[in-house]
């Protein structure tokens, strides 16, 4: 249980520093994002958030569940990742998707479509970062924070 602010510290700082650089990659590089990308982005946000909740908890009742949840959203991030790859990628328009209509749900693109709002569609945001899919970048993180929360959850039950 002594590692749990360590597990759950570096998880929050994967999570931003993986917004961050999507933004930079907007902002900068000019590298505009479509519904699923931003959906992704709110995922990584939303990991770091309940991640940093996790350093509050003492009890491993309170880990255990901020480890589940921490899981159980990266693995919604690797679905999206790989959704946005192998479908959304390869139609023509991503409009009235459900990453589309969630994040119009959530209001987020108004109120920050800086970092939420979606800007391309998905066959135009489709890119390669060193020769690799950008999707793909997520696709590994949101693994591995997976990882990182399964073994930490594994560790807290001994």
């Amino acid at each position: 249980m002594r590692t749990a602010p360590a597990t759950f510290g570096l998880i929050a700082l994967l999570s931003f520093a993986a917004v961050g650089v999507a933004l930079y990659s907007q902002h900068v590089r000019d590298m505009q994002p479509c519904p699923w990308c931003v959906l992704q982005r709110l995922v990584f946000v939303a990991i770091g958030a309940w991640s940093l909740f996790g350093l509050l908890q003492r009890r491993a009742f309170g880990q255990r569940l901020v480890g589940i949840g921490v899981s159980a959203l990266a693995s919604a991030g690797i679905a999206a990742a790989l959704w946005q790859h192998f479908v959304a990628a390869a139609s023509a328009s991503c409009n009235l998707t459900f990453a589309d209509r969630f994040m119009s749900a959530t209001g987020l693109d108004s109120l920050l479509p800086q970092v939420f709002a979606a800007y391309a569609s998905c066959a135009d945001a489709k890119v390669n970062l060193f020769g690799v899919p950008y999707e793909f970048y997520s696709l590994v993180l949101f693994t591995l924070i997976d990882t990182i929360a399964v073994l930490g959850i594994i560790a807290r039950k001994r």
